[in-house]
C-alpha cells in the first residue's frame, strides 16, 4: 500500500511531517511518498538518519499557504505539493493521501481532482471525539457550510459506514445537532432534514443538543459545516483552557503541587483520552479516493497516526461500502 504525505503541509513541515511518516512506515510497513520540495525532503530524510526504502519523494515546486484562497491557490499552484499529491491518487500510482495544509485547498483540490463518489454531492470532514462511552463521529465540521438536507442525509450514511468498517460500531446511533431535541425545533432546513433522516434505513434518534457532543448519547453528529466547525474550534479552545486554568490553580500552592504529583498517572491519561494527535486526521467524506485531512499544528504522533487512518480506509474497502450503503438507501426510497 501506498500513501502520500504532503511534505510541506503544516505548521511545523516539512521536518515534523517526515518524522511522522518515518515512524508510520516502521509500524505499519506501508509505503510513503512524500511530496514537496525534494532537497529540502532529503535534507530532513538524511537529519533524521532514515535507511530504508519504504519512503520515496516526488517533487513539488511550490506550496499553497494556509492564508491563500482555496480554489484560486489550486487553480495556480498546479504544481503544489496538495495538487500533486492528489495527482498520484487519481493516477493510481498510490492509493491515499494525507496532508495538515490548507483544509480549503485540501478540498477543492480533492473535489476538483478525485471527483465524488456516485451519489454523494458535497464532500463532507468527519472528526473522531471523545465522549463520555467511547467516541463518536461529527460531520461535517467545514467542507459544506451551506448543504440541503439531503447532503446531509448523505453525510449521515457515510458516518454510519465510517462507524461500522472502520471504528467497529454494528449499529450506531445517528443524532442531528439541533437547538432542542424537539422535532418541531429548529430551522426548516433542520426540519426537512430530520424527516429524511427519519425515513431512512438509518438507526437515526432524532435531535441532540450542544450538550450532547461528549455524553455519548449518539455515535453520529450530522450537522452543516458552519456549526460544526464553530463546535469544533469551541471545543478545542475549551480543552486547552481547562488544562492551562489546571495547571494555573493546582500550581498556585505546596498542596495543590502535591495533589500534582499524586495524580500525574490520571492526568497523563487524560490529556491522552482528549488529544486530537491520538485520532489521527479527519476524513473527507464523499470523494473518489482516500483523503485524510490533519490538524495545521500535527506533531508526528499526529502524522503517523492519521497514516493508520488513511490505511485502515483502503484495508478495509471503506469507498465500496459507501457505494453499496447508498445504493440501498436509493432502493428502500424507489
Amino acid at each position: 500500500m501506498k500513501i502520500v504525505v504532503d511534505a510541506m503541509g503544516g505548521d511545523h513541515a516539512p521536518e515534523v511531517v517526515i518524522e511522522g511518516a518515518i515512524s508510520a512506515v516502521k509500524e505499519y510497513g506501508v509505503e510513503v511518498v512524500l511530496v514537496g520540495n525534494e532537497p529540502q525532503i532529503n535534507t530532513f530524510l538524511k537529519k533524521l538518519k532514515y535507511t530504508g526504502n519504504l519512503i520515496s519523494v516526488v517533487a513539488a515546486s511550490e506550496v499553497i499557504d494556509m492564508h491563500d484562497s482555496a480554489a484560486s491557490s489550486v487553480r495556480k499552484k498546479r504544481n503544489s505539493s496538495i495538487v500533486v499529491g492528489l495527482n498520484l491518487v487519481k493516477s493510481a500510482t498510490a492509493d491515499a493521501f494525507f496532508s495538515a495544509g490548507n483544509t480549503g485547498a485540501v478540498v477543492c483540490a480533492a473535489t476538483l481532482g478525485l471527483g465524488l463518489l456516485p451519489g454523494i454531492e458535497r464532500p463532507g470532514i468527519g472528526i473522531v471525539m471523545p465522549t463520555l462511552k467511547g467516541v463518536s463521529l461529527i460531520i461535517d465540521v467545514g467542507a459544506n457550510i451551506d448543504p440541503k438536507p439531503v447532503q446531509l442525509l448523505q453525510y449521515a450514511i457515510m458516518a454510519d459506514v465510517y462507524l461500522k468498517y472502520i471504528l467497529n460500531n454494528p449499529n450506531p446511533a445517528i443524532g442531528l445537532l439541533n437547538v432542542g431535541e424537539e422535532e418541531s425545533k429548529g430551522t426548516s432546513f433542520i426540519k426537512d432534514t430530520h424527516e429524511l433522516l427519519s425515513k431512512s434505513k438509518l438507526n437515526f434518534i432524532g435531535n441532540v443538543e450542544g450538550k450532547d457532543l461528549f455524553s455519548g448519547k449518539c455515535d453520529v453528529i450530522v450537522c452543516d459545516g458552519f456549526v460544526g466547525n464553530v463546535a469544533l474550534k469551541v471545543t478545542e479552545s475549551a480543552a486547552e483552557a481547562m488544562q492551562a486554568f489546571l495547571k494555573k490553580h493546582l500550581k498556585s500552592n505546596l498542596l495543590g503541587i502535591l495533589g500534582v504529583l499524586l495524580l500525574k498517572s490520571s492526568f497523563v491519561r487524560f490529556k491522552k483520552e482528549i488529544d486530537y494527535s491520538e485520532y489521527g486526521g479527519a476524513p473527507l467524506l464523499g470523494v473518489n479516493g482516500v483523503v485524510i485531512i490533519g490538524h495545521g499544528r500535527s506533531n508526528a504522533h499526529a502524522i503517523k497516526n492519521a497514516i493508520r487512518a488513511a490505511k485502515e480506509e483502503v484495508d478495509r474497502k471503506f469507498n465500496e461500502k459507501v457505494l453499496e450503503a447508498i445504493n440501498k438507501e436509493k432502493e428502500l426510497c424507489s
